[in-house]
């Protein structure tokens, strides 16, 4: 995922840096919301509706929300060295003998047979495909509705967290986070690659640009796709609302604490 080419986000960082008038905003897909992106088409699901964040055309790597519309049907594929995962947002998905309503989530690792879709009222979904990490060690199929599993708390005060798949082998991880208002979120940064999606609520956050934070509101459909090491959150950085994140990372990570915007 790191090379992927950003190109359905030029335009909206080349309007952004034209209209700031404080620090430049990010070199990288931040602040992003799904609505304002122009629909794609995707030959493997057709006649569903796409907003791609981030995508690769040669090597097929992609993140999106799609829309399925009522009485769609379709199948997952079976993409060589890929690994597919879908989040339900809204609506029921079914996935073989399997419905997922909300907050039901499913990884689908390479070799996996096609499974069938089908929903009957309509749904929407993220819908992520990436290369295929040799070292991980889930290779059957894992699906869950994540609603079943429970939150657990974290070092920091409101906030906490629901892991939805953490492979012991790469170290790549799919989880929920919920950030309560009360909560103080801290200039931090990952040493890996991290993939975020606001499912719920309006939350604030700064990103370190040059030594300077860079601030703004996601709302629900906020997107970020964050390089490794970059610094965010800080003072700025809240819940408006109570907030829920779906976060993805693809390698092991470790999080680091700074002083200030850019600093150790």
């Amino acid at each position: 995922m790191n090379a992927l080419r950003f190109f359905t986000l030029i335009s909206v960082f080349t309007l952004a840096a034209g209209c700031a008038s404080g620090p430049a905003p990010p070199s990288y897909p931040a602040f992003v919301q799904a609505d304002e992106l122009p629909d794609i088409f995707m030959a493997s699901l057709p006649g569903i509706r796409a907003k791609q964040f981030v995508g690769d055309p040669q090597s097929r790597s992609t993140s999106n929300r799609i829309d399925l519309p009522p009485d769609w049907q379709g199948t997952t594929g079976a993409s060589p060295g890929k690994a597919l995962e879908i989040f339900v947002l809204e609506g029921r998905l079914r996935m073989a003998d399997v419905e997922l309503g909300p907050a039901g989530y499913a990884y689908l690792p390479p070799g996996t047979l096609g499974f069938n879709l089908q929903t009957d009222a309509g749904a929407r979904i993220l819908y992520f495909l990436d290369n295929f990490n040799q070292s991980a060690m889930i290779r059957t199929p894992l699906i869950l509705d994540s609603g079943l599993v429970g939150w657990g708390s974290t070092d920091m005060i409101g906030v906490y967290v629901k892991d939805l798949r953490v492979d012991p082998g790469s170290g790549a991880r799919t989880w929920l986070s919920r950030i309560e208002p009360e909560a103080q979120i801290a200039w931090q940064s990952s040493s890996a690659l991290r993939e975020g999606y606001l499912v719920r609520g309006e939350y604030r956050d700064s990103e370190c640009v040059d030594g300077e934070p860079y601030t703004e509101v996601y709302t629900a459909g906020g997107y970020f796709h964050r390089p490794a090491d970059n610094v965010n959150g800080g003072p700025e950085a809240s819940a408006l609302t109570e907030s829920i994140w779906l976060l993805r990372e693809f390698s092991k990570s470790t999080i680091n604490t700074a002083v200030g915007c850019g600093g150790n």
